[in-house]
């Protein structure tokens, strides 16, 4: 009952406050079609992340997991002209689809796929100079998020923020007696990302049509 009354409120979520523009249906029935796994954000999450990086006046945009490009998107459109996105995705079926979506909402000119293993394509990003970084997200292999924290820091300036999704892991993240790999991961996060004094750190949880999530959000000092 509750898990139907989150995505019951979620639906409610998007149908005041997501305009039918916004919310992507395209970019949802396209990666549907080409088989891709549906774990986007929702878009409350996604509007969550566009109202995040537009406050900030972000101009750089650092994405690892590209996926079908949904979040990408939302990204994309919180970007000021001269704005750029660049997102890192390790399957080339997706990376296509992605960048098939991106053209359609008409950002292509704003985003720059990079197909790869992101720890691969991370150190050629800083040999090529980009950045600062103003905005990341962080939503891929759960097992290398704390490597993908580290090398965020090293692209970030002092006020940049960090957002990693899937933290919290329906609460495994807390539970130390759970040996799965993503909660050991998440765990060594919050390990990672406590022991940095060069960021000011909070988690939030989530509830909705994704289940019991959320997301990390640090801030660079």
């Amino acid at each position: 009952m509750q898990e139907r009354d989150f995505a019951h409120c979620d639906q409610y979520i998007d149908s005041r406050l997501i305009s039918a523009d916004e919310a992507q249906g395209g970019t949802i029935e396209a990666n549907k079609a080409a088989g891709l796994p549906q774990i986007d954000v929702s878009p409350a999450q996604g509007k969550f992340l566009y109202l995040l990086a537009r406050s900030m006046g972000a101009r750089n945009i650092l994405e690892i997991g590209t996926l079908g490009g949904y979040s990408t998107i939302w990204l994309a459109r919180a970007l000021p002209p001269g704005g750029r996105a660049i997102t890192l995705e390790y399957d080339q079926k997706h990376a296509e689809t992605a960048r098939a979506n991106i053209a359609r909402e008409g950002l292509g000119d704003r985003v720059d796929i990079r197909v790869g293993a992101a720890l691969d394509l991370l150190p050629k990003l800083q040999e090529e100079g980009f950045g600062p970084v103003d905005f990341f997200f962080i939503d891929a292999d759960k097992e290398n998020n704390a490597d993908y924290f580290d090398w965020a820091l090293k692209f970030a300036r002092p006020g940049s923020l960090i957002v990693v999704d899937n933290v919290i892991r329906a609460g495994a993240v807390a539970d130390l007696a759970n040996s799965d790999s993503t909660a050991v991961a998440a765990r060594a996060l919050f390990e990672r990302v406590s022991a940095e004094p060069r960021v000011s750190a909070t988690a939030l949880q989530t509830v909705g049509s994704k289940g019991w999530d959320g997301f990390l959000l640090a801030s660079v000092n």
